[in-house]
């Protein structure tokens, strides 16, 4: 009798990334409709296969908000349980500088709309927060947390030929 051996489960968190990005005391938030419920959180979303985290961050605000940005500062890297969906998620978060808006530019789908809120009132949201994470990055920032994006490496693009 031949007996094999289950493989053991291998835990994959979600890598997703993050934008603080502010505008005098204001911070770019989202507005986005998850699982039926209306939840805010900072533009963000998931890395990609063969993107970089600093591109994932360009592109993910981009997509949700319709702002261009200059990613200036790593804000750093926040470990978490998704309360939505039980799995875990690895959050590198990034300060930027908005650059230009695109108001006619079709946000992802889900998305509600893209606000400018105060510390304050983001604070208000309380439940309504997609994650503990949005507060943390936040007050990472104001805190003057300033970490240069070159402590991030990315070897994904293709080596220079001779």
């Amino acid at each position: 009798m031949s007996v094999t051996a289950t493989p053991p489960s291998v835990w994959r968190p979600h890598v997703t990334v993050a934008c603080v990005v502010t505008r005098g005391e204001r911070y770019l938030m989202v507005e986005e409709e998850v699982d039926g419920r209306l939840v805010y959180n900072q533009p963000a979303g998931h890395l990609d296969d063969k993107e970089s985290l600093l591109q994932a961050a360009v592109r993910e605000t981009l997509e949700e908000t319709g702002w261009t940005i200059e990613v200036e500062h790593f804000l750093g890297v926040h470990q978490w349980r998704s309360t939505e969906h039980g799995e875990g998620v690895v959050r590198f978060s990034f300060a930027a500088r908005a650059l230009a808006h695109d108001p006619h530019r079709l946000l992802d789908q889900g998305i509600r709309r893209a606000v400018w809120l105060t510390r304050a009132e983001i604070a208000a949201l309380g439940e309504r927060l997609r994650s503990p994470m949005v507060l943390l990055s936040i007050d990472a920032w104001l805190a003057g947390r300033r970490l240069p994006v070159d402590v991030l490496s990315s070897l994904l693009a293709e080596p220079a030929r001779p």
